[in-house]
């Protein structure tokens, strides 16, 4: 079978436990980063599954990857249930944390570029744990809706009810997965996008702003109470021009110097200060490509720690 019908590969081998970690890491670190949105939290969690793991006669495992990623889902679930909470004192808007280019991701999804772009990741942010676990299993993952019932504990009815339900909640129309960076005629337009959208920022430009703008746009900061921003997202037309071109507003960002990099799979901007990331700016586009709807400026710096920007990588804008 093949597609979203494919299930999990059913495989019974005789691995070390050294062997298993290096085969299925970087599996359970793209399950976990999607389900958490944060990267440390999912590196704990692939930590975490593997040190269990150490106590577990691996003989009795029949089929290690589907193994992992019931392990793995099943700490997710924990701590997204858990973080919930500790969010609720979160000074200021919650975003996920970004991933550079070289993110540890399976080599094989490198190879089909299959990244979940930022702005989806921010989505999922609107599922509850078992919603948004279905829905990376089957979306994201591919995998049958009788895997997901075993994984999760769950009917097959219940999985595709809880599925269908996400998808109403994300009716945004958005793929889950990034548009390839790799891809050459994505990079031209999305280039000449970012090189308008900064001409126009650097330049407070109201009028070539406005023509960026999609009719409904909204624009969110996450400085996660360690740097001043905006604290409250921005979602009407007006307000977010307003604070786009303000010359009292983000006057931090246009000191810096400003190039392009793959962030979750897109080219999107990064601010530097001697090199350094300083901030990133990710931004969803409208299906046609024409203006830009979202922007999501992370500023916290416990959460640009993963992205990197090399000279040679870089291009200024």
């Amino acid at each position: 079978m093949t597609g979203k019908e494919q299930g999990i590969e059913q495989e019974s081998v005789d691995l070390s436990l050294e062997e298993l970690y290096q085969k299925y890491r970087k599996y359970s670190f793209a399950i976990a980063y999607r389900m958490l949105g944060t990267v440390t939290d999912a590196e704990d969690v692939v930590q975490d599954c593997f040190v269990e793991l150490e106590n577990k006669p691996l003989n009795d495992i029949q089929n290690p990857k589907a193994y992992v990623a019931k392990m793995t889902m099943n700490r997710c679930l924990n701590l997204l249930n858990s973080a919930r909470k500790q969010r609720e004192t979160y000074v200021g808007q919650w975003l996920p944390e970004p991933l550079g280019e070289s993110a540890d991701l399976p080599a094989e999804w490198l190879e089909r570029k299959d990244m979940i772009s930022y702005a989806f990741l921010v989505l999922l942010e609107q599922l509850k744990p078992i919603e948004r676990a279905v829905f990376v299993l089957r979306e994201a993952f591919q995998y049958d809706y009788k895997d997901i019932a075993e994984l999760l504990g769950k009917t097959e009815s219940n999985c595709r009810q809880l599925f269908s339900r996400s998808r109403r909640i994300l009716s945004s129309g958005e793929s889950v997965l990034a548009a390839p960076a790799s891809n050459p005629q994505n990079n031209a337009a999305r280039i000449k996008l970012l090189e308008r959208f900064t001409s126009a920022f650097l330049a407070y430009d109201v009028t070539a702003m406005l023509e960026l703008l999609a009719e409904q746009p909204a624009f969110v900061a996450d400085g996660g109470g360690n740097v001043h921003t905006v604290m409250r997202p921005m979602v009407v037309r007006k307000g977010v021009l307003a604070l786009l071109t303000s010359r009292r507003v983000l006057t931090a960002l246009r000191e810096r110097e400003l190039v392009h990099t793959v962030i979750n799979g897109e080219l999107q901007l990064a601010f530097l200060q001697e090199g350094k990331v300083k901030e990133a700016l990710c931004i969803r586009l409208t299906p046609d490509g024409e203006h830009i709807q979202d922007f999501y400026l992370m500023i916290n710096p416990d959460k640009l720690g993963h992205i990197h920007v090399s000279q040679e990588g870089a291009n200024k804008l």
